[in-house]
């Protein structure tokens, strides 16, 4: 076996030309690869933060049409309310001048002495038969202490033809109705200890509070809040 020559210049230069070839080639595919690798990387880093950002965007938004649904509704909710109170005192306006306009006509009533004048009987006598004692105590108006004393004799004979009773009627002379009220009169019987107030203005309120729910039906129509009619 023969020993191997030595390699000349040229010879050697061009195994180191390969070998740098080689090198230079292992260095190329190596960066492809990491060049690859990183693109992967950044595709899926990149599709990452994307989808993250479109979720925040999405919740976000959402968050914001939430706030602004309950905003509608806040407003709508407060528009809705105002409104009825709106209604609900334009009602009772109305109301308050109808019942003003209902003791206006009260009032007129004792403009008119004979009418007046059967009405203070009629009330006298509707009294002494609730309070059905043998005397009685009429409180009046100052300007009515007159006419009471006439109606108030008319009225205890009425009672004594329906109940066979007789009765003793005087004006209370140490208290009046306010000069204001709509007349009428007050009753006190059995030492004062039982009293019947048959004044025009307690009669009225009484008709308010009795004809109050169907005023408000013929006005304004059935309560849709209300589920149960007696």
């Amino acid at each position: 076996m023969s020993n191997p020559r030595p390699l000349n210049d040229e010879e050697v230069e061009n195994e180191m030309k390969k070998m740098v070839a080689f090198i230079s080639q292992e260095a190329r595919e190596k960066a492809r690869e990491i060049q690859v690798k990183a693109d992967e990387e950044f595709a899926i880093e990149k599709a990452k933060i994307v989808r993250q950002e479109s979720l925040n965007i999405d919740a976000m938004y959402e968050k914001k049409h939430k706030q602004a649904e309950i905003g509608l509704k806040i407003a709508q909710s407060t528009i809705l309310n105002t409104s009825r109170l709106k209604i609900l005192r334009e009602r009772e306006q109305l109301l308050s001048d109808l019942f003003e306009e209902a003791r206006k006509g009260v009032l007129d009533l004792a403009k008119d002495q004979s009418k007046y004048s059967k009405l203070m009987e009629l009330l006298i006598l509707q009294g002494l038969l609730i309070l059905l004692s043998p005397s009685a105590t009429l409180t009046v108006r100052a300007s009515d202490r007159k006419l009471a004393t006439k109606a108030g004799e008319a009225a205890a004979k009425q009672y004594n033809e329906i109940s066979g009773r007789t009765v003793v009627v005087t004006i209370d002379e140490s208290e009046d109705l306010p000069a204001d009220s709509a007349g009428g009169a007050k009753l006190a019987g059995a030492g004062g200890r039982v009293k019947v107030n048959n004044t025009l203005d307690e009669r009225l309120g009484l008709l308010e509070d009795k004809m109050l729910p169907e005023i408000r039906a013929d006005l304004f129509g059935p309560n849709e809040n209300r589920k149960f009619y007696t």
